[in-house]
């Protein structure tokens, strides 16, 4: 069984649907650790909640992203993780780091990339004009939302869409198409020894 730990900042809605996914014996990974930067995430009670074991490490106890990187990777290690999941994890992580979880970390971008990568997807996808906006799950590189695509989900523009009604609807595909995505991943890995 594939080992999973997902990364959040927040509430943990993309978190929350691949518990509820992994809770079917049919699906290819169990969620093992759900770790957070920020104490406070909604998240991580959603996870305690759902008898998952749960990590903080807060980026402000670290001198460096290299030393906050290194904590995170040793929690991923006793955890005996083999895939990572960032769903809202609002930190931008080390090349390192990354290349030490080439193919095995996944991420979820609020647009169809390589349409409208960093902040304010939505807003953008608006201004443009765009018919549709959308979300993709995708291999995490060193260049910040730039890695393969592995599946993504459009979503229409709707006449008098603010940015805020946009996310909404995107939010609900997200939940849909994360856990789809991973277990997709998942069948094509290996899991550690002891796993």
């Amino acid at each position: 069984m594939i080992r999973v730990a997902i990364l959040i900042s927040g509430r943990g809605s993309n978190m929350a649907s691949i518990v509820e996914a992994a809770r079917d014996p049919a699906y290819p990974a169990k969620v093992a650790l759900v770790l957070s930067n920020k104490p406070e995430a909604l998240g991580l009670r959603t996870a305690a909640e759902a008898g998952i074991p749960t990590a903080i490490v807060r980026h402000r106890d670290f001198a460096s992203r290299e030393d906050f990187d290194a904590e995170i990777g040793r929690l991923l290690a006793g955890h005996r993780i083999d895939l990572v999941a960032l769903a809202g994890f609002m930190r931008i992580l080390t090349p390192g780091f990354v290349e030490s979880w080439r193919g095995r970390m996944l991420n979820i971008h609020p647009s169809l990339l390589p349409r409208y990568k960093g902040l304010d997807t939505h807003a953008r996808a608006i201004a443009a004009g765009d018919a549709e906006g959308g979300c993709t799950v995708h291999y995490v590189v060193p260049e910040l939302d730039s890695g393969p695509v592995i599946a993504q989900e459009r979503v229409p523009i709707l006449p008098g869409d603010d940015p805020a009604a946009l996310a909404a609807r995107v939010l609900v595909a997200e939940n849909a198409l994360y856990p789809k995505a991973l277990a997709e991943v998942a069948r094509g890995l290996r899991p550690k020894a002891g796993g």
